[in-house]
């Protein structure tokens, strides 16, 4: 098909290699709405007689109606979403459809498509975030007053209650949700306007159709509306940190759902068996979500690496931003939804943890806490309760069953009452600091965290 400047049809692998309509087709709401609101501009300008308009807008709708119906036939020689509906509605409506892209690009008109259609999808993920949060504060408030250790270097170090543990999780995701809210605000702005680069002689009003389909401003350079792509990336990001957070939940589910940790069950819904071993139960579920995590992360620096070498303004290396995003969005939207389902399911063994957090090392720093209560410096305790320590280990002894002739030896300060401090339960209520895992404390997160999601 031979048009304007051009005298021969565009090659078949050119056709090919250039297509976007095969993934840009899920922008066909937003570009419906993008070119009624632009056609309202133009009717309001002069440039379309009220009839025009309204045959535009009909016509439109029909078409948006006719796609979502699965009704629609695109065509690859039409390159992308924005020419299949524009094509087919001049064909329907004639000339008052081959008005529609008066002063107005594809370069503009793509850019605004994609941030009404990210702003809409922010929001989702947001939502799917807050799911999340009421999943784990649901499973923290059954287990409030169950205790388990908290490690780090993945050793036991001291006793922490279950609900700290969970509700650290729900703080990330909070983290995660401004940085959402952030993006989106930087996303609304609206591009519609700025033409191919400099605008258009033909003067419409931005400020109403920004007003029209829902944008808070209008951009204000007209070569950044069309080549910036800042509010994507920075969505990326955002979700790359928030698939980072889901995947280190997934390996905690995984670590406390093994034979050897046995801290919590999953729901025969969330798990899979094996094709050999019919003994397995597997966490496949978290473990999908440590792997698209990787995905998250990739899709971040291919738009990166797309974007750094470009000059001013539009150039088609920008096609390459959709996919990337659109998988994202795609990817954190599942990760959310089913990591929720499979956390609000989680059955923590009660027994179990509170058995694991019984273990009397797991106080060894109350000991030596209470050694700078009696004026020791705390090296100097450090050093001792570690001496005891080792003891435990060598002789197999319990921390808080040490001999009462070696605590005289090293550490006679020590002698009435030690016994007492290995109550993990009398540890918790005297870690009283703010964001400690006191039981008031965690009481009043719980509360929190409830009113905040309700």
């Amino acid at each position: 098909m031979r048009h304007g400047r051009f005298e021969e049809s565009m090659s078949t692998l050119l056709r090919d290699y250039g297509e976007s309509i095969s993934f840009d087709w899920r922008l066909y709401r937003h570009d419906i709405r993008g070119s009624i609101a632009h056609a309202s501009a133009l009717k309001r300008a002069a440039f379309l007689t009220l009839e025009e308009f309204d045959a535009i807008e009909a016509g439109l709708k029909e078409i948006g109606a006719e796609i979502e119906a699965g009704k629609f036939t695109f065509s690859k020689d039409l390159e992308d979403i924005h020419m299949n509906i524009e094509k087919e509605l001049t064909r329907r409506i004639g000339d008052a459809g081959a008005k529609l892209h008066t002063a107005r690009s594809r370069n503009d008109q793509v850019a605004t498509d994609f941030r009404l259609y990210l702003k809409e999808e922010t929001a989702l993920i947001e939502e799917g975030i807050r799911v999340l949060q009421r999943a784990l504060v649901g499973l923290a408030s059954a287990n409030e007053s169950v205790l388990m250790p908290g490690y780090t270097h993945l050793q036991r170090g001291q006793p922490v209650p279950v609900a700290h543990h969970l509700l650290a999780y729900v703080e990330m995701l909070e983290r995660d949700h401004g940085r959402l809210a952030d993006a989106a605000e930087r996303m609304d702005e609206m591009p519609l306007g700025s033409g191919a680069l400099a605008g258009s002689t033909l003067v419409l009003d931005r400020e109403a159709m920004a007003r029209e389909l829902g944008f808070a401003r209008v951009t204000q350079n007209s070569l950044d509306g069309v080549s910036d792509r800042d509010f994507a990336l920075e969505l990326l990001s955002a979700l790359a940190i928030l698939g980072m957070h889901l995947s280190r939940l997934s390996e905690d589910v995984v670590l406390w759902t093994t034979t050897e940790f046995g801290f919590a069950k999953l729901s025969d819904r969330h798990a899979t068996g094996s094709s050999l071993m019919p003994q397995k139960k597997n966490p496949d579920i978290a473990e999908l979500t440590r792997g698209k995590t990787g995905r998250l992360y990739g899709n971040l620096f291919r738009l990166l690496t797309v974007l750094k070498g470009l000059p001013m303004t539009y150039n088609r290396d920008l096609q390459e931003d959709k996919e990337a995003v659109f998988d994202s969005v795609d990817t954190a939207r599942m990760a959310l939804a089913v990591t929720a389902e499979m956390m609000e399911a989680l059955v923590i063994n009660r027994e179990s943890v509170n058995r694991a957090a019984a273990d009397p090392a797991l106080l060894a720093t109350d000991l030596a806490d209470e050694l700078v209560r009696h004026q020791v410096p705390f090296r100097r305790a450090h050093d001792i309760v570690g001496k005891l320590a080792a003891e435990s280990v060598r002789t197999g002894v319990p921390l808080d069953k040490i001999p009462e002739d070696l605590i005289r030896e090293l550490c006679p300060e020590l002698l009435t009452g030690w016994n007492s401090l290995f109550d993990p339960v009398r540890s918790m209520k005297a870690r009283g600091a703010v964001g400690a895992p006191s039981p008031e404390h965690v009481s009043e997160r719980l509360a929190h965290w409830k009113k905040l999601l309700s």
